[in-house]
């Protein structure tokens, strides 16, 4: 069986970090939307907003370093689960689990002035990516 999610997009909003109850181990939780490869009768592309989820140390430095309008990609699985609301409606809900997220943007550091990119790695500001 093979289950694997690579994609590339832009945060609809920043992430939103929180830990668990028992344990604190990070999580984040963002939605990324991705352009679809075609466009519709109007000549406009579409894009699918797919639900993101990462943990631990991961889940710290997407919450510290991606903003809404960041580009990344994303490598993992995709998940579906089920819960029960309080007024005892049943919900389904399928999301893509990140192992690994890959900051594509460039940002400027205003502390340091410094110019990052994903990698921790300084890089020339004229440089297309």
């Amino acid at each position: 069986m093979i289950n694997r999610v690579v994609l590339v997009g832009r945060l609809t909003k920043d992430p939103e970090l929180r830990y668990t109850p028992n344990t604190a181990t990070a999580i984040t939780n963002f939605t990324l939307a991705v352009n679809r490869n075609f466009t519709n009768q109007q000549g406009e592309n579409e894009a699918d907003f797919v639900p993101i989820v990462v943990w631990r140390a991961k889940a710290e430095n997407a919450a510290n370093y991606l903003r809404k309008g960041s580009l990344c990609g994303i490598d993992g699985r995709l998940q579906t689960r089920r819960y029960e609301t309080p007024e005892g409606e049943k919900r389904f809900v399928t999301e893509v689990i990140a192992d690994n997220v890959t900051f594509l943007d460039s940002k400027k550091n205003n502390d340091t002035q410094e110019y990052y990119s994903g990698f921790g790695q300084e890089v020339d500001e004229d440089v297309p990516f």
